[in-house]
């Protein structure tokens, strides 16, 4: 896993104090990180104040360690993104990625999103978000995408299904401008946009959507996401199958060429 150095005071307290209660139960990181669901790398990347700890991390802590008065009100002082709680170490890991890599089945990538795309996808949510919270979160993700802009430039590379293009998410208008911008993107010589089309009987993605990074240690991790949640994975092994799985959704999608053409096509039915 990455090592940061970086992090918000607030961060650096509480892995201080999480820690320190740790140290004193006489408890080894990665005992302590099959309760709360971390591995020992991650559990110190906690410590060390370089990831937000999740909220179920909060609670299972403060269990754990028999000090939930303590945990908690070092928690508060947490400084919190506008992103979800549970999407925040992604997005860091993102901001500093050489490679990001996705396979995406559900909606357009949000680090490609155009602002109409990302507010009408935001605005489905439910439970409904109220209207501030979604201008925030639409900001936030805005804000992802000097990622595509950076240098050095990132590899991107976007395997998309066929029918998420065609859903005309925030009506035609909308759904045609993010056609355009994944146009736009595939002029880029960093970045690659491949369609995996309806037509195929069956491809290597059928277990669902996710995405690879690579860090500047050129370490690869994974990133899966499902209802209300997400999590990122660095064990070498499952890494390594998302790998080989999205090696083959590679070869199985259409080519970049071919995919502008089918892009070029849907937007012109718009």
């Amino acid at each position: 896993m990455q090592e940061r150095v970086e992090g918000s005071s607030s961060m650096r307290m509480f892995g201080a104090v999480a820690r320190a209660l740790r140290e004193a139960q006489g408890a080894s990181r990665e005992r302590f990180g099959e309760y709360v669901g971390y591995s020992a790398s991650q559990v110190g990347m906690v410590e060390r104040g370089e990831r937000m700890p999740s909220a179920q991390f909060v609670a299972r802590a403060g269990e754990f360690l028999n000090a939930r008065v303590a945990i908690d009100a070092a928690a508060e002082h947490l400084e919190r993104s506008p992103h979800p709680s549970w999407f925040g170490e992604y997005v860091d890991l993102e901001a500093e990625a050489v490679s990001v890599w996705s396979y995406d089945a559900h909606v357009i990538k949000g680090l490609v999103q155009t602002e109409g795309y990302a507010r009408a996808v935001l605005g489905e949510y439910c439970p409904m978000l109220d209207d501030e919270e979604v201008e925030s979160r639409v900001r936030a993700r805005l804000a992802r995408q000097k990622l595509l802009t950076r240098v050095p430039a990132v590899s991107l590379a976007l395997v998309i299904e066929e029918w998420v293009l065609r859903r005309p998410v925030g009506g035609p208008v909308v759904a045609k401008g993010q056609l355009e911008r994944l146009l736009e993107l595939s002029e880029l010589r960093n970045v690659s946009i491949q369609v995996m089309p309806m037509r195929y009987q069956g491809h290597a993605g059928f277990d669902g959507p996710f995405t690879l990074l690579e860090t500047k240690q050129r370490q690869w991790v994974a990133y899966v996401e499902g209802q209300s949640y997400g999590f990122v994975i660095d064990d070498r092994e499952e890494v390594g199958n998302f790998q080989q799985r999205y090696g083959m959704i590679r070869t199985q999608a259409l080519t970049p060429s071919d995919s502008v053409k089918v892009i070029e096509q849907m937007a012109g039915e718009l």
